[in-house]
């Protein structure tokens, strides 16, 4: 029978480091400055965090919050907080103090955990809240505050103990969706355990993987990442933030294999003079999604020895679900053809998600690269559900599926593309915005009556914010004056590009015909 106890155990990516422990104590395990912790040492540093939340009060089934950049401490979270049992709600580090504060309410968050950059920015919500904040010290050898990274290495452990049942929430992370208040995805254990596998034979790390982390671990948990390398006793290399100098020294003095990114950090390096310091002989793996690669993109990357692998995914299917790549023979073609099919978001990854394009009545859409359907999904990675939201849950889950409200053609290959968006998010430099609030900021300002926010093309950021705006006069309003208001009600990324004062096209029934503004952003034309 399958319930006997010597042939089941939860599947747990807490269960990762158990077996590097076991297999490979000695090995490197993170790089941050110009300091190393092994695979002993970094478990000490999770057993330090267990206590320290021990202490605290934190138990099995609490969410513990943390706002923090890709440091040490934020990589050991992902082990320590999910090995109690307990929920990991990794924030944002551009999100404002009111979202923060709902997102600290909405989750019930016993703790939040902090760089001091963090700190500064989550304490106050922290503390209207009535939650403590513990905060890690500035410097590696800091002693200050919650301080952790001289913890005593450890020998053996048995992390993944403190899991009793797959299904359980592992992380809480919070996605902009297309209201104004960001829903709470929860993610189980099982299914980050397969995500990472998928991760790992997709992105083909292994033993000697050197991975940069270019992507920030709050971003739906690093992809998986903070997980997957640690499964093949590979190399994390924390980095404080995007600096394309430090990043291509890292690149060559610790050996980077693999990194992953939004498209805005590829083209930041592509664009800075450190670039003339890379030596494309030592190739690095770079997995990005959430705007199609350029044929200048793809052309500049392979004269700077960098391999590019489209991914797709969200929140919900715990980040990449499809990924493409491309095999010896496509690597041969003309640099169009490789980005043409580079633009494609691919095949689902070997413990994926099954990934359907149906009709609106649920039907399989003909795999001829041109008839349209939504994705949906079905399969072992895919979230839970919203946290204090049975009727959103029940909507994305409608039919037994997974809708993605993404639009997409399935080619002759079987690979997906996807064309549109249902949703009318944003996706810029990697990170969602959503249309609606960045609108209800805007409706604030007593001399707007109407305001439409839409996705805009932008070369650097894939897609940027562009505002369509009615007043009351009828007159434009001064563009700094507005972004100056925007400023004060939105994160800084949130705030519109682009400005255009004009009135807006509706139907007959008065509803503002979004699909006119997005096709007049694109063109970067008004309505007449």
């Amino acid at each position: 029978m399958r319930d006997r106890a010597a042939n089941f155990r939860p599947l747990t990516p807490v269960d990762f480091l158990d077996r590097a422990l076991e297999a490979y104590p000695n090995r490197p395990a993170v790089l941050w400055r110009d300091r190393t912790w092994s695979y002993a040492e970094f478990a000490g540093i999770v057993a330090a965090m267990i206590d320290a939340l021990e202490t605290r009060g934190v138990r099995a089934g609490d969410v513990v919050a943390i706002m923090s950049g890709n440091r040490p401490e934020m990589l050991a979270a992902h082990y320590a907080i999910p090995a109690m049992g307990a929920t990991i709600n990794a924030l944002n580090t551009r999100l404002d103090e009111d979202v923060l504060d709902y997102i600290l309410g909405h989750s019930g968050a016993r703790v939040v955990l902090a760089d001091p950059a963090g700190a500064r920015a989550v304490g106050a919500a922290a503390a209207r809240r009535g939650v403590p904040c513990l905060v890690f010290p500035e410097d590696p050898a800091g002693t200050d505050g919650l301080a952790l990274l001289d913890a005593a290495p450890l020998t053996s452990a048995d992390f993944a103990n403190g899991v009793a049942d797959e299904f359980q929430p592992l992380a809480l992370n919070y996605t902009s969706g297309t209201t104004g208040r960001p829903k709470a995805v929860l993610l189980g254990h099982r299914g980050a355990y397969l995500n990472a596998l998928g991760n790992v034979i997709g992105l083909e790390f292994g033993p000697d993987s050197v991975y940069l982390w270019t992507l920030p671990m709050f971003h739906v948990n690093g992809w998986g990442h903070v997980w997957a390398v640690s499964a093949v006793g590979g190399l994390h290399v924390c980095l404080d933030k995007v600096d394309p100098p430090v990043i291509f020294d890292l690149i060559a003095r610790a050996g980077v294999t693999h990194m992953a990114c939004a498209p805005v950090v590829l083209y930041m390096l592509l664009n800075d003079p450190a670039r003339e310091t890379r030596d494309p002989a030592r190739r690095v793996r770079v997995a990005s999604g959430g705007a199609a690669p350029t044929v200048t993109l793809i052309s500049q990357m392979e004269a700077h020895g960098f391999e590019f692998i489209h991914l797709y995914g969200l929140t919900e299917s715990f980040g990449p679900t499809t990924e493409r790549h491309l095999t010896p023979e496509e690597s041969a073609s003309e640099t169009h053809v490789r980005a043409r099919l580079l633009s494609r978001q691919g095949t689902r990854h070997v413990t994926a998600n099954r990934v359907r394009i149906v009709d609106t009545a649920g039907r399989d859409v003909p795999a001829d690269g041109e008839t349209l359907g939504e994705i949906v999904l079905a399969g072992n990675t895919l979230m839970t559900g919203y946290m204090n939201d049975d009727d959103a849950t029940r909507l994305a889950f409608a039919g037994g599926v997974f809708h993605t409200g993404d639009l997409a053609v399935r080619h002759p290959s079987g690979e997906i593309e996807i064309r549109d968006r249902a949703k009318d998010l944003i996706i810029s430099g990697g990170e969602n915005i959503s249309s609606l609030e960045v609108e209800n900021a805007l409706h604030k300002h007593p001399e707007i009556a109407l305001a439409a926010v839409v996705a805009a093309p932008d070369e650097k950021w894939g897609e940027v914010p562009c505002a369509f705006i009615e007043t009351r006069s009828g007159n434009p309003l001064d563009e700094r004056e507005i972004i100056a208001f925007c400023r004060d009600h939105l994160a800084a990324y949130k705030v519109p590009k682009r400005f255009v004062f004009c009135g807006l096209p509706k139907t007959a029934t008065g509803k503002i015909q979004k699909f006119a503004l997005r096709q007049l952003a694109r063109a970067g034309e008004e309505p007449k």
